[in-house]
C-alpha cells in the first residue's frame, strides 16, 4: 500500500488535522460514500499507514514539571546493521519519545522526557553515553513550545493599545 491514492491521502490529511473526525464527516467533506471512507481507513490501519490516533496536549497548561530535551548523538554505525541496531536500543528506553536519523553534524536526534533536569541528565550519563557505539552527545533543553506538528500552543493576544499618530 505504499502508493496511496489521492483519496487516501485526503483522508490522512483530514485525520491529521483532527483525529476525531468521523468517517461520515470525512465522506461529506470529500463528497463520497461513508462506506468507502470506512474501508479506506480500515485498510490503512491494517497496513500500518495509520499507526495511532493521539491527543495533542499543551502540558504547560497542566503540568509544568516535565522537562523535554533534544539530544544530538554521534555514533559509530554497526557493521551489517548500520544505525538501525543503535537506534532501536535507544528508542526502547521509556524516557525516549522520538528518535530520528539525521544528516549533518550528528547522526541521531533523540527526544527525551523526564520529571526534572536531573532525571534527563542521569539518563544521558547512565544510559545513553555508555552505549558502546555512542561517540558524543549534546543536550538541548526545551524551554517553551510555541508550535509543534502544525499546532500553535499559545493564543496570540491582540494589541488593544490606542494608535497615536504624529
Amino acid at each position: 500500500m505504499k502508493d496511496l491514492s489521492d483519496f487516501n491521502i485526503s483522508i490522512l490529511k483530514l485525520l491529521k488535522e483532527d483525529a476525531r473526525r468521523s468517517p461520515a464527516l470525512i465522506a461529506t467533506m470529500l463528497g463520497v460514500d461513508e462506506e468507502k471512507v470506512r474501508t479506506a481507513i480500515a485498510e490503512m490501519e491494517e497496513e500500518h499507514v495509520i499507526v495511532k490516533y493521539a491527543t495533542v496536549v499543551n502540558w504547560s497548561k497542566v503540568d509544568d514539571e516535565t522537562v523535554t530535551a533534544l539530544i544530538e548523538v554521534q555514533i559509530t554505525p554497526e557493521r551489517g546493521r548500520g544505525f538501525e541496531g543503535i537506534a532501536e536500543r535507544i528508542y526502547l528506553f521509556p524516557q525516549v519519545k522520538s528518535v530520528y536519523l539525521m544528516s549533518g553534524a550528528y547522526d541521531l536526534l533523540v527526544e527525551v522526557e523526564g520529571k526534572n533536569l536531573r532525571e534527563v541528565a542521569s539518563f544521558v550519563s547512565d544510559k545513553l553515553s555508555p552505549i558502546e557505539s555512542v561517540l558524543s552527545t549534546k543536550t538541548h533543553f526545551i524551554l517553551k513550545k510555541y508550535k509543534q506538528d502544525g499546532i500553535i500552543y499559545e493564543e496570540r493576544e491582540d494589541d488593544h493599545r490606542l494608535v497615536i499618530t504624529p
